[in-house]
């Protein structure tokens, strides 16, 4: 299979951006960039270039303008990421809650730092600034699922449940 062929969108994924399309006038199409984006990398795991570039021509803007909106937001991967992304909320009410102690528990477990993937490609390590669940504080988010109130032991549970 060639490059650009690996990186083209399935027809199950531009049924879904059409749904978005539709929620927007013709002459507003560009509202659904980032949701479109989205379902672009949920497929493909990350945004490659030939992904980006699809997704514009899709919504009917300029590349440069898919790739500002994909550099500038931190959920947009431009490049390959591990099975099960790990982002793990570092900001003050984590800071407060322990979160310094899930930091090192899942760098020591992983054998990664922050920005890093494991050698077998299953888990990427990401630091982020907030995930909105302070109440649950310290927590991480794993793809689409959140984890709060975390401690190793809840750690430990939640990566050994994972394929």
């Amino acid at each position: 299979m060639s490059e650009q062929a690996q990186f083209r969108l399935s027809k199950a994924a531009l049924d879904e951006i059409q749904g978005e399309l539709a929620k927007y006038p013709s002459d507003r199409r560009q509202s659904a960039l980032m949701a479109t984006l989205r379902i672009a990398q949920d497929e493909h795991g990350w945004l490659s270039p030939e992904l980006i570039a699809e997704v514009a021509g899709i919504i009917g803007v300029p590349v440069v303008r898919a790739y500002e909106v994909a550099t500038f937001y931190s959920m947009y991967d431009l490049e390959p990421v591990g099975r099960h992304k790990i982002e793990v909320c570092t900001n003050v009410s984590c800071m407060l809650r322990g979160c310094d102690q899930v930091v090192g528990h899942l760098k020591q477990r992983l054998g990664i730092d922050f920005n890093q993937t494991t050698e077998d490609g299953k888990f990427t390590l990401r630091e982020v600034e907030c995930l909105a669940a302070c109440a649950g504080a310290p927590m991480m988010a794993i793809g689409h699922d959140y984890y709060e109130n975390l401690n190793e032991e809840k750690i430990d549970l939640i990566l050994e449940g994972l394929e």
